[in-house]
C-alpha cells in the first residue's frame, strides 16, 4: 500500500530522548517499510527513517525558538493535502487538527488519538466530526467520547530487539521513567521507595511548562539520600536502567491513555507496579507482568513481592502483546478496510 504517516512536529521521528507519540510513529513507520509497504513520513527535517521523508520544518519545534507551534502544523497539513491523491491511506497522529481539511476530501484517512480525551472542550469537536474515523490506543481512552467514530483500539508496540533484558544486571533499586509532571506523581514514587527501604532512580524529562512544579515539589525531595535524579535517557541507556531495577513505579494520578514506559519495562523483563488508572488494567497483567495497586500502601506491599515474578515470562508477554509487528499488522487491517470500503465496524482491543 501507499501509506502516508503524518507526525507532530514538536519532536523528531524518532525523538532523541522523550517523545511518546513521535517514538510510536517511528516504530510503526519502520515496521511498515519492513513489511514491504511504500511509506512516506511527513515530519520534521531532522527525522531519520527508511521511508520517504517530507519535511514540514527543518528541525523539531522543541529545538526552535518559536512562539506559534500551530503555524508549522498548518504548513504540514497543506503539504499533505496537495499530494493526498498519491496515497491509498493517510494516517494522522495530530489529534483533531486534520478533521476540517480532510473529512470531505474523498481520500481515505484515519487519525490515531494519542492524548487525553476527557477535556470538556473536545465534546463539540467530536459532535461535529462524528463520522471521522479514529483509533484509540486503549479502551479506557475512548470512554469520554462515545460519539466518536471508533474503528478500533490498537495498542502501542516496540520493536522486539529495541530493548532487551541485560541478564548481568542485579536488581538493586526501583525506577521511575518518563516525564516530571503533577499527574505522573514522581513525588509518590519517592515516597514509595522510601517506605520500602529501597533506592530510587528518576530518569525523567522536565518540560519548560513543568519547571516550576519540578523546582517547588520534586527538587526538594530529590535531595534525599535514597533518590538519584538521572535526567532524560536515550533508548540505548534504557536496557541497563530498566534491567537493573526491581520494578518500574508508575504511580499516575490521571487517566493515562497508554503509558509507553510500562511496555518498555516489560521488554526488559522488569515488573511494573502501577496505580489503577486509565489504561493500566489493560497493559499490566496483575500477578504476571507486575501488580496493579490502588495507593501508596499497596505499592509498598507489591514491591515486597516483585521479585517473585518471572522476568522471562514478563519479556515473553511483551513479545506476545506489544511487539511492533503486532501493532503494524492491526493498522494494515484498518488501512485495507478503509481503502476498500466507506464504512468499518468498530472493535475493541483483545
Amino acid at each position: 500500500m501507499r501509506i502516508a504517516q503524518i507526525a507532530p512536529l514538536h519532536e523528531a521521528v524518532p525523538p532523541r530522548f522523550y517523545g511518546g507519540t513521535e517514538r510510536v510513529v517511528s516504530y510503526l513507520t519502520e515496521t511498515l517499510v519492513k513489511l514491504g509497504h511504500d511509506v512516506t513520513l511527513f515530519a520534521s527535517g531532522d527525522s531519520v527513517t527508511a521511508a520517504r521523508l517530507v519535511a514540514a520544518c527543518p528541525r523539531a519545534l522543541r529545538l526552535e525558538a518559536i512562539q506559534d507551534g500551530y503555524a508549522p502544523h498548518m504548513v504540514l497539513l497543506e503539504q499533505v493535502r496537495r499530494v493526498a491523491h498519491e496515497f491509498d491511506i493517510l494516517h494522522f497522529h495530530l489529534s483533531y487538527l486534520p478533521f476540517p481539511r480532510f473529512y470531505d476530501l474523498g481520500i481515505p484517512f484515519l487519525s490515531t488519538l494519542h492524548g487525553r480525551l476527557d477535556l470538556p472542550e473536545l465534546q463539540p469537536v467530536f459532535d461535529l466530526f462524528s463520522e471521522v474515523p479514529v483509533i484509540s490506543i486503549s479502551n479506557a481512552q475512548r470512554r469520554p467520547l462515545p460519539q466518536a467514530n471508533w474503528l478500533g483500539t490498537i495498542y502501542h508496540g516496540l520493536p522486539g530487539n529495541l530493548l532487551t533484558p541485560q541478564l548481568d544486571r542485579c536488581a538493586r533499586y526501583v525506577a521511575f521513567l518518563g516525564r516530571i509532571s503533577p499527574e505522573k506523581r514522581a513525588d509518590l514514587a519517592i515516597e514509595i521507595a522510601s517506605r520500602a527501604g529501597l533506592p530510587l532512580k528518576l530518569a525523567a524529562k522536565v518540560d519548560p511548562a513543568d519547571h516550576d512544579y519540578f523546582m517547588t515539589t520534586i527538587a526538594p525531595l530529590v535531595s534525599q539520600p535514597h533518590v538519584e535524579f538521572v535526567g532524560e535517557i536515550s533508548d540505548a541507556q534504557k536496557p541497563a536502567f530498566l534491567s537493573g531495577a526491581k520494578a518500574l513505579l508508575f504511580p499516575i494520578d490521571w487517566a493515562e491513555p497508554f503509558g509507553l514506559v510500562m511496555i518498555e519495562a516489560m521488554a526488559c523483563g522488569t515488573p511494573v507496579i502501577a496505580f489503577n488508572r486509565g489504561s493500566v488494567c489493560e497493559i499490566v497483567e496483575d500477578g504476571v507482568t507486575g501488580y496493579i495497586v490502588d495507593d501508596v500502601d499497596g505499592a509498598v506491599e507489591a514491591l515486597g513481592r516483585a521479585e517473585t515474578l518471572c522476568r522471562a515470562t514478563i519479556r515473553a508477554r511483551f513479545l506476545e502483546r506489544f511487539e511492533a509487528y503486532t501493532m503494524a499488522s492491526k493498522y494494515v487491517d484498518q488501512y485495507t478496510a478503509l481503502a476498500g470500503s466507506t464504512s468499518c465496524k468498530p472493535m475493541l482491543a483483545e
